[in-house]
């Protein structure tokens, strides 16, 4: 099984006491975000996780307790973007985040690290020349350290147009051109640019086009092929393995105006107050009565609620 981290908030960053309190104890539980009492179980034992993928803005919190997952296949991707504190008002400084990438690339391996500079948008003062001359001086000292780079450009989520009203959709003629730069850019630093979930158009400037987290990634990081099973898309198109997420929309503590994973801050510190490291929940705990729903592999839906199941049997 592939277990992702990433999608919903910022483990790493935010809670990763909780997160290795989940390994230690070798299971964690996850409510369905859209039917919040129907609880998913999941086992944490390498013999289960084929690997485990963090997406993060600072890995610094988990770099010195590594050992502790060593036993784990990972992959990382640490997002480094050009924006100040205007746009990102809670993320560490940028320079702080590079040392912490290449401390992380040491540890893991450049192959199984990836860097993320996205979502791209434009403003007057977020030129294209000004990206370019950024990105140019992050793969200047990212290089040897990643080879890949994953661009997006700002999609209009409803979160993302009622927290950034101002922010423009980038149109296609600047897509273009960015990625061309990009790719030119890249080559002279080993460093090969996807998209994430972007137009097909943008294949013709060299970019790779078939997913920021796909299964030839994952092999790469793992070092042997998977056989997968059919998986259902996260998004119409998007060819990435992005299942089995054991974050909580809502609890990122970034800030980052262009979120499409939190409605407002209020919300967020709202239900950061609920957070319990000890938890196997990362948001609150469990409540009353459990009914065992369905079996699946090595891991137990459950209909809430269970009050605490360490003995818990698996067949």
């Amino acid at each position: 099984m592939i277990l992702n981290t990433g999608n919903r908030t910022d483990i790493p960053a935010f809670f990763s006491d909780w997160f290795f309190n989940r390994i230690q104890e070798g299971f964690v539980c996850v409510r369905n975000p859209y039917f919040p009492h129907q609880v998913t179980k999941y086992i944490l034992d390498p013999q289960v996780i084929d690997i485990i993928c963090f997406c993060t803005k600072n890995p610094k919190p988990m770099l010195s307790r590594l050992d502790l997952i060593k036993d784990y296949k990972q992959f990382w991707f640490v997002t480094i973007t050009p924006y100040n504190q205007t746009i990102e008002p809670y993320v560490p400084n940028k320079n702080e985040i590079i040392r912490s990438f290449i401390e992380l690339s040491k540890k893991i391996g450049s192959r199984c690290i990836g860097w993320r500079y996205d979502p791209i948008f434009l403003n007057d003062y977020y030129t294209i020349e000004y990206h370019l001359r950024i990105f140019e001086k992050m793969c200047q000292k990212l290089t040897g350290y990643t080879h890949q780079c994953v661009i997006s450009f700002i999609d209009l989520y409803q979160k993302t147009k009622k927290n950034f009203k101002e922010v423009q959709e980038v149109n296609q003629k600047d897509q273009i051109y960015l990625c061309q730069k990009f790719v030119e850019i890249g080559k002279k630093y080993n460093i090969e640019i996807y998209t994430c979930h972007e137009n097909e158009f943008l294949k013709t400037t060299g970019v790779h086009t078939s997913g920021c987290m796909n299964q030839q990634i994952i092999e790469r990081a793992l070092g042997h092929s998977l056989k997968l099973p059919k998986i259902n898309e996260a998004r119409q198109g998007c060819r990435c393995l992005l299942n089995n997420d054991i974050g909580v929309y809502n609890t990122c503590l970034h800030g980052c105006l262009y979120c499409y994973a939190n409605y407002d801050r209020v919300t967020v510190l709202k239900n950061v107050k609920m957070h319990n490291k000890k938890s196997p929940f990362l948001i609150g705990d469990f409540q009353k009565r459990p009914i065992l729903l369905k079996k699946q592999n090595r891991f137990l839906i459950l209909i809430d609620n269970f009050p605490y199941f360490k003995g818990c049997a698996w067949r």
